[in-house]
């Protein structure tokens, strides 16, 4: 078998959205269907640029587990490795939407999500190996026999290239953000990318200042990382290259679905092997054109999408900046960890 450029694992699930912005859930009327959930995403965007890209994670043997599998193949996301959970339901997510910075998600995953349920046995070592990216996020450690199966992934890869580390810090997932501490104190020793805000990077390295947090990351064997700031764009680190690109100014619709854009983004640059400054650039471009829409996975944009919004922006203006930058625009990235809400029943 030809490897997988990129092989995702972790949540999915069934986006509900309100078609109607600025509106609490009580007084929304009409809502779209959207697949989601954050490995499934990336796994989406990275597929939209042309990527071969697989997704591990399970659903409930449903009809909305069923939609997911359409939806895949649409997207051009292989499913071979996402299996049904009987007697779990497929999760459901709902959210409020009012730009630019305020997006409340309610996460339905009871008693318990199927994409926990991953095994490490029913994993495909030997793809996980091959894979050009393997990209894992915070939120599949967070129970067993998910972070055990994980942990197998991660041993196979031996810190490989593009070993990706999505920080992906939800509370509500976590008794505790010590017991996520912990956790990914173990991923970090094998991810050779690593990912996040200035929360998750808080909670996985205990620095929220994003130079302290990026040389702290590196300091635990990450050869890149990558902290995003949100209003104040993205700062990666290497050994020896600082790379800071501002933010995109964009009319905020719906920040949901920013980091996962940049996430697949990401993957193809560094697929591509372009050097770090356009490699950033481009992912940030991506997270942009997601905020600008309503859909998280439907709305993740082409490598000619891109392209076109890096083209048109001013060519005066420098596109990697010092820390001195007062550059201010809307976020492209907004933090949705702040405001999780898990509510105390399932839907129904």
């Amino acid at each position: 078998m030809t490897p997988f450029e990129v092989i995702t694992m972790g949540r999915v699930g069934v986006d509900v959205y309100p078609l109607q912005t600025r509106t609490r859930l009580p007084e929304v009327e009409t809502f779209g269907k959207f697949l989601g959930g954050s490995a499934t995403n990336v796994a989406v965007a990275a597929a939209r640029h042309g990527r071969r890209v697989a997704l591990i994670t399970r659903t409930g043997a449903d009809p909305f587990g069923e939609y997911v599998h359409r939806a895949l193949g649409d997207f051009g996301v292989d499913d071979r490795w996402v299996t049904a959970v009987p007697g779990l339901p497929t999760p459901i997510t709902f959210c409020e939407i009012f730009p630019p910075d305020d997006f409340p998600i309610y996460f339905y995953r009871y008693p318990k999500a199927p994409d926990l349920e991953i095994h490490p046995e029913e994993l495909d070592l030997a793809a996980i190996r091959a894979a050009g990216v393997f990209w894992f996020t915070g939120t599949g450690l967070c129970e067993l026999p998910s972070r055990d199966a994980h942990f197998a992934a991660l041993g196979v890869r031996g810190r490989a290239e593009n070993t990706v580390f999505d920080l992906d810090y939800r509370a509500a997932f976590w008794p505790s953000r010590q017991d996520a501490k912990a956790a990914y104190d173990s991923a970090l020793r094998y991810a050779t990318v690593a990912v996040g805000n200035l929360d998750e990077c808080a909670t996985a390295v205990g620095e929220r200042e994003p130079h302290a947090a990026a040389e702290a990351l590196l300091a635990r064997g990450v050869r890149l990382a990558v902290v995003k700031r949100g209003p104040d764009g993205v700062l990666a680190r290497t050994a020896d290259e600082l790379v800071e690109v501002p933010p995109v100014e964009i009319e905020v619709v719906n920040g949901l679905g920013a980091g996962d854009a940049f996430g697949g983004a990401l993957c193809h640059g560094l697929l591509a092997g372009w050097p770090l400054a356009r490699v950033v650039r481009f992912a940030n471009a991506a997270g942009a054109i997601v905020a600008s829409r309503l859909a998280c996975s439907a709305a993740m944009p082409s490598s000619a999408e891109v392209e076109q919004v890096l083209a048109e922006l001013d060519p005066a203006s420098s596109d990697v900046v010092s820390a001195s930058s007062d550059i201010v625009s809307a976020s492209p990235d907004v933090d949705p960890a702040s405001s999780d809400v898990v509510p105390r029943h399932p839907v129904g």
